[in-house]
């Protein structure tokens, strides 16, 4: 439930959390961009290939949500909020 709302309690995260939660944001949201200094901060936190695989984990939900929507695939209830 939180992770959903990061914005809201970021005591509940630390900076490099924060930091891939901001990013996760700006690559699924499309009023968002990874701006530099974006880029900057996530650089500080992971090396280039956890970046690449961080950014195909967000793109792959990303696309997972989208096709799952379009054919009308509903929740597996793995989770509860």
């Amino acid at each position: 439930m939180w992770v959903a709302r990061w914005k809201d309690r970021p005591d509940l995260f630390d900076e490099r959390e924060q930091a891939a939660l901001e990013y996760a944001d700006a690559v699924t949201l499309s009023d968002l961009d990874v701006d530099d200094a974006l880029f900057a901060r996530v650089q500080a936190f992971f090396a280039d290939d956890a970046i690449v695989e961080l950014t195909e984990l967000i793109a792959w939900e990303n696309a997972s949500s989208k096709f799952n929507r379009a054919l009308r695939i509903g929740s597996q209830h793995l989770w509860s909020h």
